[in-house]
């Protein structure tokens, strides 16, 4: 009696262990398909980030062009009408009070 267990045993194990190899190949293959997936989505979150840090040079170039004294300067004078004060037209104000 204790033969025959031990052989259903065996026969059981060896079914449950030849059972799990086509489980195994299925969990392999959609652990593949993750693995495309998520390479393909850091490829795309690379080229975004290289595209916004070209943006962002731009950007900062484009500020740095447009703060420029000079430009500022022409802009003033040229549309507001504005001009350099002379120092008679400087009007120095002080302010006096209580100290608290």
């Amino acid at each position: 009696m204790k033969e025959k267990t031990k052989e259903m045993l065996v026969k059981m194990l060896a079914c449950f262990f030849a059972a799990m190899i086509p489980v195994l190949f299925i969990a392999y293959g959609f652990q593949t398909k993750r693995y495309a997936d998520l390479s393909r989505e850091i490829t795309e979150l690379e080229k975004k980030q290289e595209d916004l840090i070209e943006q962002n040079k731009r950007l900062v170039s484009d500020i740095s062009l447009l703060s420029s004294t000079d430009r500022i300067e022409k802009i003033a004078s040229s549309e507001l009408g504005m001009h350099k004060a002379e120092t008679e037209d400087i009007v120095r104000v002080e302010m006096g009070g209580t100290k608290k």
